[in-house]
């Protein structure tokens, strides 16, 4: 197999787009894919300060790379989850890969400033781990981002993150989640960061050949609380589709874009809606569309239900 750019030995065929690539070519497919992205979605510039969400998985270090690469003021932020082993391996390989290159990076220890782990939390309120960890993580990347006044927080969403997500949203017709599923969030209300999702033209296999010829460390294995979850399941159907019909993902995920945003005429801006419907948290300030914010809720349940001392 050979590149089709330069005619090298190829090391990833990319199928949706009736090509393959070399280490080379593939490093600058991929950079020019976000740079795109960036820029047709304007979703920051070099004057910005970006701060980067980071699991220690090939997504996200591979975004802080690209990012770099392309010369854009990028930070890193690390929520440990406190899951034994796994968080422990995936910090490390955060810290190892911003302290080689540089790259400030901050960490919020659930232990520490939560006072329990995510799987004890999730105990706490008799919740799904998975949802108790969206809850907390979605809290703490916008606050982090706000404090320490970053102009955006960028997470590693990739087009099978978010075709997988659509599918599931479809499914359920859950139409207030389709609302907010473009790769773009404006910070609409003041203690809101402006939200992006810089890899959604490329998918999973295409990120993860990136980190391999790059040499990213990336921790490979799946969060264990990820098992069973709906959303591997859509990923799996999707696979099967794009393997019987390459560009599956890619037509799915962005003719919902397009239709969305020429529906965006015809209806108040996502900045104009949020405007209307949110308002502070009474207990710690940040916009909800509630008196009570969803983690000040689960924090406040957290602390009633066990004798763990929770801090907010």
């Amino acid at each position: 197999m050979r590149c089709r750019k330069c005619k090298g030995k190829a090391v990833l065929d990319v199928p949706r787009h009736h090509t393959a690539f070399c280490k080379a070519c593939l490093t600058e497919f991929v950079c020019a894919q976000v740079e795109r992205a960036i820029s047709e979605e304007r979703m920051f510039t070099k004057a910005d300060r970006v701060l980067v969400a980071v699991s220690g998985g090939k997504d996200s270090l591979s975004l802080l790379d690209i990012l770099g690469k392309l010369g854009y003021q990028a930070d890193a932020f690390y929520v440990d989850l406190g899951i034994g082993e796994y968080s422990r391996q995936s910090k490390a390989k955060v810290e190892r890969y911003t302290s080689a290159r540089g790259i400030s990076l901050h960490v919020h220890e659930l232990k520490e400033d939560e006072g329990a782990g995510i799987n004890d939390l999730a105990d706490l309120v008799h919740r799904p781990t998975c949802s108790v960890c969206g809850t907390l993580k979605r809290y703490h990347f916008n606050r982090t981002a706000v404090e320490k006044g970053y102009s955006v927080l960028a997470t590693g969403h990739n087009l099978d993150d978010e075709a997988a997500r659509l599918l599931g949203n479809v499914l359920h017709w859950q139409t207030e989640y389709l609302e907010k599923q473009g790769p773009t969030l404006p910070d609409s209300v003041e203690g809101f960061a402006k939200k992006v999702k810089p890899l959604y033209r490329l998918a999973e296999r295409e990120i993860a050949a990136y980190a391999v010829v790059n040499k990213i460390d990336y921790i490979v294995e799946e969060c264990p609380n990820a098992q069973g979850a709906k959303m591997l399941l859509y990923k799996d159907i999707l696979n099967r589709l794009e393997s019987e019909s390459p560009g599956t993902k890619q037509a799915f995920y962005w003719g919902f874009l397009t239709r969305q945003k020429t529906d965006e005429q015809a209806r108040p801006s996502m900045a104009e809606h949020d405007r209307a419907v949110l308002r502070p948290c009474v207990t710690c300030g940040q916009p909800t569309t509630s008196e009570i914010c969803s983690y000040c809720k689960l924090m406040a349940r957290a602390q009633k239900n066990g004798p763990t001392p929770v801090g907010s």
